[in-house]
Formats: structure tokens, sequence, C-alpha cells
């Protein structure tokens, strides 16, 4: 175990791989990440990545990244790309440990001639639904097809058939001959390969036939000597298939342990689901902002540091539950507080004219980079006699305590001057606030007041002829409801906020955001988190996308 693992408050799968060590019953540790290559990795995926490399980490073992890739009907290379983008975005190293279960498909065809020689395995000539028919259900045993006492040399026959492409899909599959009585239905002679007449991303049109998930997945694990192989809940109950196999095949078996899955609210984490979203055009495309993708988060301004500082708070457990989507809000907030760099922005503009200041003259003023990180150094901003403002910063007959700009009342404008309100111009028609006047107080440059005299309101600002125009896109959650699968008599899709994204294209900012890169992070002063668009954003038209608002709202 590294030196710099605690001993203390391990989780329940820690303390097991602890244990193992130093009872002997491990040498060393072998984990393993396993995606299939059938969509984006999302917000749960993350969860177990940074479980088991963790503990490769932690333990002075290593961690293999595996693609389950034995479906090439729903698979596709952009899948495999994007899936290693997102763990090498989250900060962890694999080295030469990248695997593919199609790497193992001629091993894996040995094994099932191995299971068919033994009587273990035998070809079925049914169709899937009379498969399923003959299944049973959770209360009543299932029937033995009336194929399953073929004899071996038939069997080894007809499966070299299969191989060789002389079925049609759907023809016959070949399963193992277990216990169709079994309480656990996976123990019902389960299919282990089926006939299926599509490329491979990896191998080509080398095989008609792949084998099932549950069959690759603890062979697959076991030739990669994986000695802790861990996984979700929902396959707790395939645990006794996956031992099954091993021991009838007489090969290393890895240690399975189950914890929860990482659910979140006001979003869905079932790939089929996200497919839809994404297919069906209710978002653009798996990293749009609003997705749980990994990628979306990333696009839309999340660190890796606060999507892996929220695993740990959500810990390991087996108990089910729904995290609040605050906690990540609030592990992002925490960590963009101590980096993001601070600049001002106005997204709903008013112009400002400061009637006193000279015409023409721009003056650099200094601005603070991050309070929070006094390395990160201090900027000029241009101030000039026209300003913009945030129009919910002025008021022409405002309640009590309201502390910012009202007719006769003097607000602080950060890091400038103090400003008193003298006029304002109307429209005669919408009666719309058209233009603020205003006169500053030269003997208060940077907010000083010598007189000692008491602002209480300070709103923020930036140049109407220094500043530039922005696109700013505005994110809230993408569901109305904590929980969008919960009504079965409603699509989850009849729960989307229309409201989900705003596109404001009035918006005017600090002119040091001409150099913005999509690799920092900013805080627009008041306003929230924002990122430069790593899709959208052109030199002429920047885009920028809120990561979240400065409070949970």
């Amino acid at each position: 175990m590294s030196e710099t693992t605690s001993t203390e408050n391990l989780d329940f799968i820690r303390t097991r791989v602890k244990d193992d060590l130093e009872s002997g019953k491990r040498q060393n540790i072998v984990t393993r990440f396993p995606p299939e290559p059938n969509g984006y990795l999302h917000i749960g995926h993350a969860k177990s990545i940074c479980l088991n490399f963790g503990i490769a980490s932690e333990f002075d073992g290593k961690c293999n990244l595996r693609f389950d890739d034995t479906n090439p009907a729903k698979e596709d290379q952009e899948y495999v790309d994007s899936i290693i983008e997102d763990v090498i975005w989250l900060g962890y190293n694999w080295g030469d440990n990248l695997f593919f279960a199609s790497d193992y498909f001629d091993q894996l065809f040995e094994y099932a001639i191995k299971l068919i020689k033994n009587g273990k395995a035998y070809v079925d000539s049914l169709s899937m639904d009379q498969i399923r028919e003959y299944r049973g259900t959770l209360s009543e045993p299932g029937k033995e097809s009336p194929y399953r006492d073929r004899t071996p040399e038939l069997n080894l026959e007809l499966f070299n058939k299969m191989k060789n492409g002389e079925f049609d899909e759907g023809e016959c599959v070949l399963r193992a001959k277990i216990d169709m009585s079994s309480g656990n239905i996976n123990l019902r002679d389960p299919v282990m390969y089926r006939v299926l007449k599509k490329d491979h991303h990896r191998t080509g049109d080398k095989w008609s036939i792949y084998p099932m998930y549950d069959w690759a997945h603890g062979q697959s694990d076991s030739i990669e000597g994986i000695t802790h192989s861990l996984c979700t809940l929902e396959f707790e109950d395939h645990r006794p298939l996956y031992d099954w196999f091993l021991e009838q095949l007489d090969i290393h078996r890895p240690q399975q342990i189950e914890f929860s899955r990482l659910n979140l609210s006001y979003t869905v984490l079932s790939k089929r689901k996200l497919m839809k979203l994404v297919s069906e055009n209710y978002v653009n495309g798996w990293d749009d902002p609003r997705m749980p993708t990994i990628s979306g988060f990333r696009r839309r301004g999340y660190t890796a540091e606060s999507i892996r500082n929220f695993c740990e708070k959500v810990g390991v457990t087996k108990q089910q539950a729904t995290m609040d989507m605050s906690l990540l809000e609030h592990s992002i907030r925490d960590d963009l507080n101590k980096k993001a760099l601070r600049v001002m922005a106005v997204l709903d503009p008013l112009k400002v004219v400061i009637t006193n200041y000279p015409e023409g003259q721009v003056e650099e003023l200094d601005a603070i980079n991050n309070p929070e990180d006094e390395s990160a150094g201090t900027r000029k901003v241009p101030f000039t006699k026209e300003l913009y403002i945030e129009r919910s910063d002025f008021m022409e007959d405002p309640p009590k305590k309201y502390f910012r700009l009202f007719p006769g009342n003097e607000v602080r404008l950060r890091y400038a001057y103090i400003v008193k309100c003298v006029d304002f111009v109307k429209d005669d028609k919408t009666r719309e606030i058209l233009e603020v006047h205003c006169t500053y107080d030269p003997e208060t440059k940077g907010g000083n007041t010598p007189d000692g005299r008491k602002i209480k309101g300070t709103i923020h600002w930036v140049s109407a002829t220094e500043s530039i125009k922005s696109e700013i896109r505005l994110y809230d959650r993408l569901f109305t409801e904590e929980n969008p699968e919960n009504d079965s008599e409603k699509d989850f899709t009849e729960f989307i906020n229309t409201d989900s994204l705003t596109i404001n294209t009035s918006a005017y900012l600090e002119r040091n955001l001409e150099q913005a890169s999509p690799d920092i992070n900013y805080q627009f002063e008041r306003l929230g988190y924002f990122k430069l668009d790593s899709v959208d954003s052109k030199k002429a038209n920047l885009v920028f996308n809120r990561t979240v608002t400065l409070r949970d709202s």
C-alpha cells in the first residue's frame, strides 16, 4: 500500500483490497475500467474511473483501460476516441495497459469450444422470442429448449457453421447449459454468442458471431489478471454466472465487488436515454454543455478537479441514492473560487455617461485577477466617459434597501471611482431607460473615500468604447423535475426544461477577453463562472458558456 494511503476511513472496497494484500491473498492489485464504446462517458462513469484508477494508484497497482467492444451494431471509433480523451482529462493514465475485448475474440472462441466439448454449452435453434418465453419469470421456472440435448459433436459442427457465416442472424445462438429452474434467471442457460453479420471497428469482417457481454466480461477480466473486478450493483446477480464460467474453464478468478452507481438529480444517466436526447435533437450533441457527459461538463467549464472532488464526496457504498445536483455545483464553485480569473462583463447593458469626465480620455485602472491567489497578479481595465452597467443596477424609483444606482444616489464603480446619478433619459413611447447621467469624484480613484463618507453599493461596469461584444450562453438544468424518470405514464423527455439554454448576444466584456482561452476559467464579477466555448467560439464572435452561478439559486 502506498505510504500516502491513510488506513483510516477507508470505504468498504479499499478495506477489502487492503485486507487482501495484508493477508497475502493478493500479491499485487490490478483493476480495470471497462466502458462499452457505444456512447460518451457521463458523470456516473466518472465515479467508476476515480474508484478504479484511484485504488490502483493508492495500492501501488495498475489499472487497465479496456473497451468491452462486443457489439459492432452500436459501437464506433468516435466513442473510443472520446472515452480515451475523457479519462486522460480526468487525470488518469493507464500506461501500456490499453486493451479491447476484441483482442480476446480468438481466446473466447476457444473457451466456448472447451465448454461445448465438456457438454456445458449447446447451439440452440429457438428464436429469440421463444428463448425469452422459455426462460420463465421470477416466480416460475423456465423450461428446457428442445435443442438442449444436442451432442457435443453436433454442437461443434453447428457452432463452426455459425462462425463461418452459414446461418442468418437470429437463426441460432450458442447457450451455456446450466439450470433452467435456477432462482437466478441469469443462470437459465444464458446466450453466449449470437450471429451478427456486421463489420467490427477493429476486426473488420473477420467474425460473423460476437460474444455476449456476460460471456466476454468475466473472461476478459481473467485474461488480464484482474484482481478486483469492481462493478455497480446491477451486476450482483450476474456474479454467480461469471463465477460459473470461470470455474468451468478453470482459469484465474478475479474478485468481483459491487457498489452503488451514481445517480444525479435533474438529469438522466441511462446511455440509451442520453442517445435519445442526442439523436432526436433535444440537445446539440453529446458534448452539449447541458448534458451530464464528461465532455459536456468539460465544455461548460467544469474542471477535472471539481469532478474528482465530487466523486470523493459521494463516496463508495452499497446504498442506492440520488445525489443532488447542488453538491456537484458546490464542487465546481469551490474549485473555481480559488483559480478562476476575475473579469468584468455586462450582460444586460445600460449606458452611463460620466458628464464631468474628459471627452476622449482613456484611463487604465488596476484590477485584481483573483483575490484568492496573490500570484495571479493584476490587469489594466480602461475607464472612459461612457460606460455600460447592468440594467438591474439602476432604478428610477427604488424600494428600500436598494443600494445601487438611482437619482441622487452614489455608488462605487469597481476598481474605479464613486459616481452619483444626476439625471437619466427615457424613451418617450416605451418609457424604457435609455441612458443614465452621472458625475464622478476624481478624489475617489480605486473606490477610496478620503472624506470617510459611506458608500453602500458597489457595481461592475465596462467601458462602452473600449469593450468587446460577445455571445453569452446561460445554461440551466436540463429537466424541470428532480427525477424525470419517475413518472410511469410520461416519457422523460416531457420534462425537458425549455429554458435550459438562453442565448444573449448583447453582452459587453472587458477588452482583455479578446485573448481568452478555452483552457482558462473566468469569474464574471457578480454574475457567475464562465468559460470560452471550445467549439463555437471564433475570434470574430467570442462565445462564453456559463458554468455555474456564483450562488445556489
